[in-house]
């Protein structure tokens, strides 16, 4: 999996497929959709056009208002035929709702009989993600929650890391909330390193072994987002950055 991908949040299926295209052709490799985003089908399009071999693009997919394990079932064959894909690299609870214990068992089968690489979880904090683990066979490969500067997610990750989840960000960025591009701690790290704010936010997570997705809808900008592997952060700037910590979540959400 690698540790920066390309989000399609909240971007309209009119557009999906003209972004994916751009992103794949400046070097993204991780596709990251969601059933209730309403643009599979426009991803997969895209990534089949790309004309990049299908196992050398990750795509990440999430479920959405499945209630049990049958129509779990239901819901990942109708992804994997909206992305026209014999399978899914990673697919994720959307959210913990529903018969969480059927419906992550049903993405067990499906993870054995191949059409699920790995399978995972998104928005589960502490509480909801142990009690799935004391309920499941299959370690949750990713969790994917609302991770950036300000929620940094420590118990949680520290939690995660002892079992063997990978973290994952979305919004690494905060949606651009809390003034985050003008914050004078991130603008005068980024001096320091000769990077953008994107950048120097998108970096501090990836050192902390965080995966992320960011979402542009601008060719520069994604690759701007894209360049962060050639740099490091110092101690002491990461120290900075952590202590940004806000202590909750920026939307209100979890």
């Amino acid at each position: 999996m690698p540790v920066i991908g390309y989000g399609t949040y909240q971007t309209p299926a009119s557009i999906t497929e003209r972004c994916v295209s751009e992103a794949l052709s400046v070097g993204y490799r991780l596709i990251d959709t969601a059933q209730c985003y309403g643009n599979e089908r426009e991803v997969g399009l895209a990534c089949r056009k790309s004309g990049i071999a299908r196992d050398e693009i990750f795509i990440t997919t999430k479920l959405w208002a499945c209630r049990g394990y049958r129509d779990t079932l239901h819901s990942i064959d109708g992804s994997l035929k909206k992305l026209d894909s014999d399978y899914i690299d990673l697919l994720l609870i959307h959210e913990p709702t529903g018969d969480v214990y059927e419906i992550y068992r049903a993405m067990e089968t499906a993870k054995r009989e191949g059409k699920l690489r790995a399978i995972g979880v998104s928005n589960f904090l502490s509480e909801r993600y142990l009690d799935l683990i004391n309920h499941s066979r299959i370690i949750p490969a990713v969790n994917q929650v609302e991770t950036h500067v300000f929620r940094q997610q420590r118990k949680l990750r520290e939690l995660e890391r002892q079992i063997g989840t990978v973290p994952e960000s979305w919004s690494p960025l905060a949606c651009g909330q809390n003034n985050i591009f003008r914050n004078p701690v991130l603008m005068e790290i980024a001096r320091a390193n000769g990077k953008s704010v994107s950048q120097i936010a998108l970096r501090f997570l990836l050192q902390l072994g965080i995966v992320v997705i960011p979402k542009s809808t601008n060719i520069d900008h994604m690759k701007e987002n894209l360049a962060v592997l050639d740099f490091e952060l110092s101690p002491e700037e990461m120290t900075a950055i952590e202590n940004l910590e806000v202590g909750r979540s920026l939307f209100g959400w979890w």
